[in-house]
């Protein structure tokens, strides 16, 4: 009888990953997943011992017994073991832990690392494994101790001194402070006024528009209405302005590098309306594999966690093979422009492309979930575009005079479209003066003076927070996620239209860790950590006395905060009516998803409501209850009846009170693109919204 070969075991993450692998590597291996992490710190306690060089007490994740028990049994039918985990300080960690639960030596060439999953990356990394990379496993150990060490000493004081359930965390209590910090900005924040006159003016047939400059060729602020009307006193309506001079210059805009994780978290956001965990979700799955036909499942981009820039020799030659079939020669850029890396950028992977980028999204359309078209296409588009030719534009700019009263007008026009011809800004738009000459005379029209007042600072977006981290060399393309995830989920910030508020409980907290542990927010001590960390990841740095150096002074900030912080007491606002149950007062609580309604005998009454925003629309399905506005667990908005459960309608779109003309179905108003819309659900009827 045949002895059965045994079959070389390779390791990975997921199974959607292992799927994709396998079928590149065929029979002579069998490929699992260890399904993410397999051996961390206990959730129970601290897990890290100060006495002993920070040694970390890792335990085996609960519910991971028989995903261990598997790969132990596989190992040992396996001709060899191979770790293929992802690319980066993470990945190798998880290929350090694996080693140890099987009993591997950490000096065999065992690792095998790949940017993108297609069948010649994959083989072409198996051919040349390597031993794990013990400065990886220490760079990826000393955040995790220090992030124990900081969410572990400040986190219990939290719940002492504060409130139950709370946390606080390196990167996540300095996103907390500039959210916070710019609230600040806002509130303080004084308006000025200021005013314009944007006039209208032709020559022969044409007109264009411009505004008003200064006098004296001199520039002129207007303060108020008053400053508006002696300019206007000096212009003679029924006398011609002169044209004093005309420059005509030619413009080249460069395309954007190709995407690093932070800049496609940012775009997705500002594009396609994506929250940044939505993204790296969308990206983590074009990157494992997606079944797409004929040539089965592949990886559709390179490794999203990145920080670089940086493009293979081999993808820059497809690119430009495809730009000179398509487009033409002269859309091909022969020296395509290097992004300028970010502060402590590790520049260890490429940059985020599609793994070819003969795959168009077209192509792929119908193999793709929606999110997933929209992310391919634009990380395509993107890529495809850094590797064009600028766009190049005939700017124009015009000075009219009249009594001394000087106007500008500003003209572009595209003269060759270059990268914009596949990605082009919504804001792109040409704005075309007739030809002027210097000593013409045009017509002035219509004045529009308006009135303006300087606006506060802006809120931060998902998009511009990751910006402001990345710029003051905070965080790493790994943590910006669930930074933004954590502080939204302890309820320290929230969402209001797509911008970041501070809630009450988030300002208690930051006040607490401002006044208790100044490095924790202290930008430029954060970033000189996170270079010391990189440091630890180049062998420049021992891990041991990186994590140390942080933790003396720490110590003793958390010893000082235990003896001199003073409880926080978050009073309870009264809610204006009575318990239904035990007859006390309501009051007003802050829970970990906000306010909700509790008896005011809490503990002995354990009562509770939610606290709704009923909309003035008496229920279509049972004609007794108030329509309630609600929130789903993502967040959503969507409508439900006050006598839930006895009724159960329920509505994403808001109810309006009124029914359809046409088949007596309740009417709702519905969000469209440019405001807002009444139809009926049955799609018979729509009427636009009176504003």
């Amino acid at each position: 009888m045949a002895t059965k070969t045994k079959k070389k075991l390779v390791i990975v993450e997921s199974p959607s990953k292992a799927k994709t692998i396998e079928k590149y590597l065929g029979r002579t291996y069998k490929v699992i997943a260890s399904l993410g992490h397999i051996r961390d710190l206990p959730k129970s306690k601290m897990g890290v011992d100060v006495e002993n060089d920070f040694e970390p007490h890792y335990i085996s994740i609960r519910g991971k017994g028989d995903v261990i028990k598997n790969l132990r049994s596989e190992a040992k039918k396996a001709k060899k073991v191979y770790l293929a985990s992802d690319p980066d300080r993470e990945g190798e960690a998880i290929a350090w832990h694996l080693s140890y639960l099987l009993g591997l030596d950490t000096k065999d060439k065992n690792r095998v690392v790949f940017n993108e999953i297609t069948k010649d990356a994959v083989k072409n990394a198996f051919k040349e494994p390597r031993s794990i990379d013990m400065s990886l496993v220490d760079a990826q150990q000393a955040r995790r101790v220090l992030d124990r060490l900081v969410g572990y000493s400040i986190s219990p004081l939290l719940w002492k001194k504060v409130k139950k359930g709370l946390s606080a965390g390196r990167v996540q209590s300095i996103a907390l402070n500039l959210i916070i910090q710019r609230e600040n900005e806002i509130k303080a924040f004084k308006p000025e006024e200021y005013w314009t006159i944007d006039s209208e003016f032709q020559k022969g047939k044409q007109k264009f528009k411009a505004s008003f400059y200064g006098e004296k060729n001199k520039k002129l602020a207007l303060a108020d209405n008053d400053a508006v009307q002696k300019v206007l006193k000096k212009i003679d309506k029924k006398q011609p302005f002169e044209i004093t001079k005309v420059t005509k210059k030619e413009r080249k805009r460069f395309p954007a590098p190709p995407f690093t994780t932070s800049s496609m978290q940012q775009e997705a956001n500002r594009r396609l309306n994506f929250r940044t965990r939505k993204t790296m979700i969308a990206a983590q799955q074009l990157y494992e594999g997606i079944n797409i036909g004929k040539e089965g499942t592949v990886g559709l981009i390179t490794y999203m966690r990145t920080d670089s820039t940086r493009i293979s020799s081999i993808a820059k030659h497809e690119a430009s093979v495809l730009i000179h079939e398509k487009y033409g020669a002269e859309y091909a850029a022969t020296k395509p422009r290097k992004g300028k890396m970010p502060e402590g950028a590790q520049d260890a992977h490429e940059a985020i492309r599609p793994s070819s980028v003969k795959r168009t999204p077209e192509d792929l359309k119908s193999y793709l979930s929606k999110d997933q078209f929209r992310l391919y296409s634009l990380i395509w588009s993107r890529f495809m575009a850094s590797q064009m030719t600028p766009e190049i534009m005939d700017t124009m700019s015009v000075s009219l005079e009249q009594n001394q009263v000087n106007f500008r007008a500003n003209g572009s026009k595209t003269k060759f479209a270059g990268f914009t011809t596949i990605y082009k800004n919504a804001t792109d738009k040409d704005n075309i003066l007739p030809d002027l000459e210097e000593g013409d005379s045009v017509k002035l029209t219509k004045t529009d003076p308006a009135q303006h007042f300087t606006q506060p600072p802006a809120r931060y977006s998902e998009a511009n927070l990751i910006k402001a981290l990345e710029e003051n060399g905070v965080g790493r393309p790994s943590t910006y996620a669930p930074t933004l995830d954590t502080i939204q989920r302890r309820y320290y910030v929230k969402l209001v239209a797509r911008r970041f508020e501070p809630t009450e409980l988030g300002e208690i907290v930051d006040k607490i860790i401002v006044e208790f542990f100044p490095d924790i927010v202290n930008i430029k001590f954060t970033a000189n950590l996170e270079s010391e960390l990189d440091g630890i990841e180049e062998g420049k740095e021992n891990w041991v006395e990186v994590v140390d150096e942080f933790y003396k002074p720490f110590s003793k900030e958390v010893a000082h905060a235990e003896e001199n912080m003073e409880s926080v007491q978050i009073k309870d606002e009264p809610a204006g009516f009575d318990c239904d149950v035990c007859g006390s007062p309501m009051v007003v609580k802050m829970g970990r998803y906000g306010k909700f309604f509790a008896c005011s005998r809490f503990p002995d009454c354990r009562n509770t409501k939610a606290i709704v925003k009923e909309i003035g629309v008496i229920c279509p399905k049972c004609h007794k209850g108030q329509i309630i506005e609600r929130k789903s667990k993502r967040g959503r908005i969507f409508y439900g009846c006050s006598r839930y459960p006895d009724c159960d309608f329920v509505s994403w779109d808001k109810p309006i009170g009124r029914d359809c003309p046409k088949d007596g179905h309740f009417l709702v108003e519905k969000k469209v693109k440019g405001g807002k819309q009444i139809v009926c659900p049955n799609g018979d009827y729509e009427e636009a919204v009176q504003k």
